[in-house]
């Protein structure tokens, strides 16, 4: 019956059948796990003469009069006069012409509302409404509030095909008497030790709680199956990962002395935390099972470096090595960046790009490099893990900004030969956070600066004060400094974005800094034109260059000093320090200046946050708690499930549920003596995945 189509089992229109569809609610085990979003309280009554304006009042009165008329606008109103022995009050409601025959003087009716006080009169406008009965479903109780569909076209009946959380509350109230048919997956002695419901009961009381108690612990069980799904499917595939390649053996030994004379060789030293984070790295390339580890560093704490090493060890066993970067812009820069420091050292290392701007004669001719084994490092985008991609003895891969990619594109990268796999990410992401929803991989964290990296001035500059910036801008370029000004999100259209960022540009060149050479940078520029740009930025041919967001990544310009960013309040932490960090890179002082075009509270306590913190992971760790984890990282781009019940915020449950998922994995790697865990992951990841 939890597969029936809704259809059978619910009395509704196609319209309101096609909305559900919308919400992916299609059976009625579709219905009953669409959870709430929030719930109200509504379970105290007060009497007229209690009701307050501030708040959403829940009253039993019963009806003196009702009648419907017109209004000279055409709208149809209703109108009640309702009473108890404290007093009486009007009631209106506008096109809900219905209510006059749905009530008649006498009948009791529970209201749900604010009131209005005007003139010594108080009253009610449209408000929640119910017929005492046996269980009250919308009023004197914990009521819960779905997320809802758009209007509609409205009628009198209110909204054609709306789904109200009226409406969800009606229609799923009569289905609780099939969730006693929800099997539960999780095994008893689980449940006990964690002092966990039936799931069963958590899926009726989510719902339709008798009181606080009952709401959290359906709540908690829901929330502990969210976490616990989603670690015991990464630790499963980390399992499966390192034995299904085990008879591979791909243990490359530590090449001491070809890494001593690179590390030797370099302009600088390593950090405590590189030679910690190299040593990690090292030691899973000897073991017998393929790598899978996630390197975390603020920006500028040199990942590159690591990852050098890594590649540099690979290719000293006879191994080949590959990059892969989200943009072509970042590819570029890693592509140049390793030909500097590898080949200072290894002058024979055959490095090659590839991207889909790569001429087809150049692409052919690399292709062939890579399954002949003549190429022993290729750097690139996506096209490495197009058809008719390649490795003769690929060792190792590493992935750069890898929350850009989805599971499944980096699954295929694993599939050259079940390589090592080294992932990398500017973009820091607390530990629970990384290691929940990376769990599939080993967390490394280089957590220092390299010694005598400036820290960056940051300021909030309020529209009065644009001026004197600008002012002070421009005195900056006459000292030989340059600029980047990045344009802001908007609404996520890239099309919009580039409008932002060209009208910017247009402005800031003829108004505001017309003496001085400005550059655009956005993503539908071609290749060319964006290597035209860069390079003239790097060269010092431009002073200020404008931008959208491409300029996250990819562009390390020493002689930048300070970046501008307008509209500063729509990005993220973690990308504003991004941002930020592509200044910083040289001998002077830089400076980065928020421009926001909110004032509103959040924006305001964000903003200060990247005033008064420069670690990206406190950065990041503000940011969690502030705006969750699918806001932070992006739900689709990262793999990061949007989460119902639970939240990345509770780090109680997350190590609990993590704790428990060990302990199954190490006893039952394969879930053979769990199939009903297995049979749920699979449901799981199918729900909460993208197709990336």
């Amino acid at each position: 019956m939890l597969k029936s189509p809704l259809s059978k089992v619910i009395r509704t229109t196609a319209n309101h059948l096609h909305r559900l569809k919308e919400l992916g609610i299609n059976t009625v085990e579709d219905f009953l796990t669409y959870f709430p979003r929030a719930y109200t309280d509504s379970s105290e009554m007060r009497k007229i003469n209690e009701l307050r304006t501030d708040e959403v009042n829940t009253s039993l009165v019963q009806i003196r009069s009702i009648f419907m008329k017109k209004t000279k606008t055409g709208k149809t109103l209703v109108r009640a006069v309702v009473y108890d022995e404290t007093g009486d009050m009007p009631v209106l409601w506008f096109n809900q012409a219905h209510l006059t025959r749905m009530f008649r003087p006498g009948d009791d009716i529970i209201l749900i509302g604010k009131i209005k006080f005007d003139r010594g009169v108080i009253s009610m406008m449209s408000p929640g409404y119910e017929t005492p009965k046996k269980e009250l479903v919308h009023a004197v109780r914990i009521v819960p509030v779905y997320h809802e569909t758009d209007l509609g076209e409205a009628t009198d009946r209110g909204a054609r095909g709306r789904i109200s959380s009226k409406w969800i509350r009606e229609k799923l109230h009569p289905l609780l008497a099939y969730t006693p048919l929800f099997k539960d997956f999780l095994p008893e002695e689980i449940k006990k030790a964690g002092n966990l419901i039936d799931y069963s009961t958590a899926i009726a009381n989510v719902h339709f709680p008798k009181d606080e108690d009952t709401l959290n612990a359906a709540r908690r069980r829901l929330a502990f199956d969210e976490l616990f799904l989603l670690q015991l499917a990464a630790l499963s595939r980390k399992w499966q990962w390192r034995n299904a390649a085990h008879e591979k053996n791909l243990s490359m030994p530590a090449s001491n002395e070809v890494i001593k004379k690179f590390v030797q060789k370099l302009p600088f030293n390593l950090t405590k935390a590189q030679e910690r984070v190299v040593k990690e790295i090292l030691n899973d390339m000897e073991k017998s099972y393929p790598m899978s580890r996630l390197v975390e560093g603020d920006v500028g704490s040199g990942k590159t470096v690591v990852a050098a090493i890594a590649l540099l060890n690979a290719v000293a066993n006879g191994y080949q090595g590959a990059v892969m970067a989200p943009t072509e812009v970042l590819a570029r820069q890693h592509y140049h960046t390793f030909m500097k420091i590898l080949q200072r050292t290894h002058g024979g290392i055959n490095i090659q790009f590839i991207a889909g701007s790569t001429p087809q004669s150049a692409k052919k001719d690399i292709l062939n490099q890579m399954k002949t084994g003549t190429v022993d490092i290729v750097i690139g985008t996506h096209a490495l893990i197009q058809e008719n991609v390649g490795f003769k003895k690929l060792g190792i891969a590493v992935i750069d900004e890898q929350h850009r990619f989805g599971v499944k594109q980096r699954e295929i990268l694993k599939s050259y030969g079940a390589p090592h796999l080294l992932s990398l990410s500017a973009t820091p992401i607390p530990r629970t956070l990384a290691l929940t929803i990376y769990g599939d991989q080993d967390l490394s964290i280089i957590d220092e600066m390299p010694p005598g990296r400036q820290e960056i001035i940051t300021r909030v500059v309020p529209e009065s004060k644009r001026i004197d910036a600008y002012r002070w801008v421009e005195d900056q370029i006459q000292k030989g400094r340059q600029v980047f000004v990045i344009c802001p999100l908007i609404n996520d259209s890239e099309v919009l974005e580039v409008k932002a960022a060209t009208e910017e540009f247009d402005r800031l060149k003829s108004e505001i800094f017309p003496q001085f050479r400005l550059g655009l940078l956005h993503g539908r520029l071609k290749q060319s034109e964006k290597d035209e740009v860069m390079e003239g930025f790097s060269k010092g041919d431009i002073d200020i260059l404008v931008s959208t967001a491409v300029v996250e990544v990819g562009i390390d310009v020493p002689n930048a000093t300070i970046i501008i960013i307008e509209g500063s309040e729509r990005f993220g932490l973690s990308q504003l320090h991004q941002f930020r960090g592509r200044v910083g890179r040289g001998e002077h002082q830089s400076y980065c200046f928020l421009f926001p075009t909110s004032t509103s509270e959040d924006a305001t306590k964000r903003l200060a946050s990247l005033v008064k913190h420069s670690s990206g992971f406190q950065l990041a760790e503000i940011d969690l708690q502030m705006r969750g984890p699918g806001e932070v990282y992006g739900v689709r781009q990262s793999g990061i499930p949007d989460l119902h019940m639970a939240t990345f915020g509770d780090v109680k449950l997350i190590k609990e549920s993590r704790a428990v998922a060990e302990k199954i994995i190490e006893k039952d790697p394969t879930l053979k003596d769990h199939p009903e865990l297995k049979s749920k992951i699979a449901e799981y990841e199918n729900s909460v995945a993208v197709d990336y």
